[in-house]
């Protein structure tokens, strides 16, 4: 092999090394490493990685002897990026003839930090059926409802522990009846039926207790609003445990329980803060065949929530809608809301009719 054929194989050799190190935090989940922090975290933002390394690429292409690693990465961009496209281009399929108009939003008011009288405007202003609101503790939910006086919400708060974060709180219109608050825990008898005390227990969620009710199967707790004039729907507010590097087993299970609630044929809206974009494997194992995100499946997936002080091109979307069996995704669209890192989300949805 003389010295021209020798460094030609090993510029393919070393070209494909460097793909496979491109590829690596882009697409963790083909080489089993997505749970490998940091990236999880980094999937998060997929989209902006794939635009970073695609200029990255072109300007390789300036150097004679990186041009086949540069052609290689890019033709990994491409493919991401046509991956990708339907989050962005997307169009909401005509509700059926007879479906029901419902709309949900989600606002997590970080601990309280956000201004409720502009949640509340936001509410009135949208007039959403449903409000998902995670880390609202009942001190929260309640100036909120303060300031709805007479527009006809009902809440119920459910907190895990004494951290904000561990809260979340849902209202419902009067619009869909006098409908019940459950919630699926890992010991259903044992759940308390009455409201939630401000003052919940101390220490981290574990299997056998929590705050204010029993410890619920998703870490943070969740609410199931069924009865009404809902029928067979269930709404579901929700607030899925982040990828902390030393929690993944928490944030992983908590999109076991989403899986139970997608492969179900029973008609369900899941709305909050999920702490997973559709670029996690976990979360579109979690969504299944039933299950779709309104965003992306209406051309709005692209649309960040988090974090909403950061420029738009580094958000990413955690906060969803989801839409179970039975329902269609119409419309979706986020709202800055002062004092949280998250923007608000208002989705649209149509309920089919019973066959």
């Amino acid at each position: 092999m003389d010295n021209e054929t020798a460094w030609r194989v090993r510029r393919v050799v070393l070209s494909t090394l460097f793909l496979l190190v491109v590829a690596v935090p882009l697409y963790p989940e083909l080489f089993g490493l997505d749970e490998v922090t940091p990236l999880p975290q980094l999937v998060a933002f997929r989209p902006q990685l794939l635009a970073i390394v695609l200029v990255l690429a072109l300007l390789m292409l300036l150097r004679r002897s990186w041009r086949l690693a540069s052609a290689l990465v890019v033709g990994l961009v491409l493919t991401g990026a046509a991956l990708t496209a339907p989050r962005a281009i997307s169009d909401p399929h005509p509700p059926e003839p007879g479906s029901r108009a419902l709309t949900v939003m989600v606002a997590n008011v970080l601990g309280g930090g956000a201004d409720p009288e502009q949640v509340a405007k936001l509410i009135r202003t949208q007039r959403p059926d449903l409000v998902s609101l995670p880390e609202a503790q009942v001190d929260v939910r309640k100036r909120i409802e303060q300031e709805l006086q007479g527009l006809g919400y009902n809440g119920y708060t459910v907190q895990a522990n004494s951290a904000p974060e561990s809260a979340t709180s849902v209202l419902v219109s009067a619009t869909l009846g006098k409908v019940e608050f459950t919630a699926d825990t890992l010991d259903p008898g044992r759940v308390s039926a009455g409201l939630p005390s401000p003052e919940p227990q101390t220490g981290k969620p574990e299997p056998d207790q929590a705050g204010v009710i029993q410890q619920t199967t998703t870490r943070f707790g969740h609410i199931v609003v069924t009865g009404g004039t809902l029928g067979d729907l269930r709404l579901i507010a929700y607030h899925g445990y982040p990828p902390l590097p030393s929690e993944m087993a928490a944030w992983k299970q908590d999109l076991v329980v989403l899986r139970t609630w997608c492969a179900s044929d029973l008609p369900t809206i899941v709305a909050g803060d999920f702490n997973a974009t559709t670029d996690h494997a976990d979360f579109r194992d979690a969504l299944g065949r039933n299950c779709r995100s309104v965003g992306p499946a209406v051309g709005e997936g692209l649309q960040g929530t988090w974090p909403a002080n950061r420029p738009a091109f580094v958000r990413t979307q955690i906060d969803h809608v989801v839409a179970g069996a039975g329902v269609e995704p119409s419309r979706f669209k986020t709202y800055q809301l002062d004092g949280t890192d998250h923007r608000a989300v208002i989705a649209a949805v149509a309920v089919r009719k019973p066959s």
